[in-house]
């Protein structure tokens, strides 16, 4: 057998290291939103158990519902972020309008909420309106980019 314990594989003299680092910063350059797609899947894990967490599933049916469909659409949006983060920047804006339609729930959907309801819904709305500019921002700031 071969001694290969001295023997280093340094790139930095192959005659393609640049094509290669172009390559590797194209590739991981569209993972941007990845700091972002996680947080956005979970919040709307979050969202979608928030009645059964806060406890107003049987003061407020119809908010349970609402907030079941929105918290697997948020977190359906953030699996689209992780698997194609691309064709998924458009949608960034719709999160947004998501948020501010979550913070507006409890008064459109429910009747009379309570204090805790209110405060799940805002603070919830209003994460997701702030991850949707991230994801817009991260996706507008990669458009600028020229490919290589």
């Amino acid at each position: 057998m071969a001694d290969l314990s001295h023997h280093r594989a340094d790139l930095s003299g192959h005659p393609d290291v640049s094509e290669m680092r172009d390559r590797y910063a194209r590739v991981i350059g569209d993972r941007d939103v990845a700091l972002v797609d996680g947080p956005v899947f979970l919040l709307g894990l979050y969202c979608a158990f928030s009645p059964w967490v806060v406890h107003f599933t049987a003061s407020q049916p119809a908010l349970t519902t609402h907030n079941l469909i929105m918290g697997i659409a948020i977190a359906v949006l953030g699996l689209g972020f992780t698997v194609a983060p691309a064709r998924m920047a458009g949608l960034s804006w719709a999160m947004c309008a998501m948020g501010v339609w979550m913070i507006v729930a409890p008064w459109v959907v429910g009747s009379s909420p309570d204090m805790g309801v209110i405060l799940n819904n805002v603070i919830v709305g209003g994460l997701t309106v702030a991850l949707g500019l991230l994801c817009s921002g991260v996706a507008a700031r990669s458009a600028r980019t020229p490919e290589l």
